[in-house]
């Protein structure tokens, strides 16, 4: 499958290329938003991963000028805002997910073959079932059986992390790097902070801890 990545900065444009490249998918890159549109338009790809904040046009108007013209290319927006209002404004012009930045390696990969799924498989669930809980990447919501719980941006972004990994071991650090990102420089004990307020919402055997190694999303 080909992937077409328009992001302006550049180091993280060829991180994810890299990444994506070794996950087995063949990856264009361009760096502003005009030339995003012209290589949608103009060749056929099964994804485009679509900054929001582009020189000369940005993702907003890329992504709704695809659609106007016809494209249903399934499009995973990213961006550094983080808000209700720049998610609907994403999803409103036709977006098909989004991911605000900073985030994890392993969430984006997740989202990007969920959406592959999706589209070869049309009204697949962007939800990951974990025992017994249900997280919507999508919505961001987590539901214990019936019952919702409320997570906190954060909170959800860790157990995100988890749950895309669930039944695996994740170490401290890769949490810390991806959810707060590599320039994070403040206390690494946080991390211990959002997992005692996940397992006070979740229940206290949902996360384990690994000694020495990290912590794992209990899968039954």
């Amino acid at each position: 499958m080909r992937l077409l990545i328009v992001e302006d900065e550049k180091r993280l444009a060829v991180s994810l290329a890299k990444g994506l490249t070794a996950e087995g998918f063949a990856v264009d890159v361009v760096h502003d938003g005009l030339s995003g549109l012209h290589l949608a338009g103009d060749r056929a790809y099964d994804l485009v991963v679509l900054d929001i904040m582009l020189p000369g046009m940005n993702g907003y108007r890329v992504c709704a000028a695809l659609r106007a013209a016809g494209n249903d290319v399934p499009i995973l927006m990213l961006t550094a805002k983080d808000g209700e209002y720049d998610e609907a404004e994403g999803l409103d012009t036709g977006a098909d997910d989004y991911l605000t930045k900073p985030f994890s390696y392993v969430v984006l990969v997740a989202r990007v073959k969920a959406l592959l799924r999706r589209r070869a498989s049309p009204g697949a669930s962007p939800v990951l079932r974990v025992g017994g809980l249900a997280v919507d990447t999508s919505a961001r919501r987590v539901l214990r059986g019936e019952d919702e719980v409320a997570l906190t941006a954060k909170e959800f972004a860790v157990l995100e992390q988890l749950a895309v990994r669930a039944g695996q071991v994740v170490g401290k650090p890769e949490i810390l790097e991806h959810v707060w990102d590599f320039a994070y420089d403040g206390d690494p004990n946080i991390i211990e902070v959002y997992i005692s307020a996940l397992r006070r919402k979740l229940g206290a055997a949902t996360i384990q801890t690994v000694r020495g190694a990290g912590y794992r999303l209990v899968t039954s």
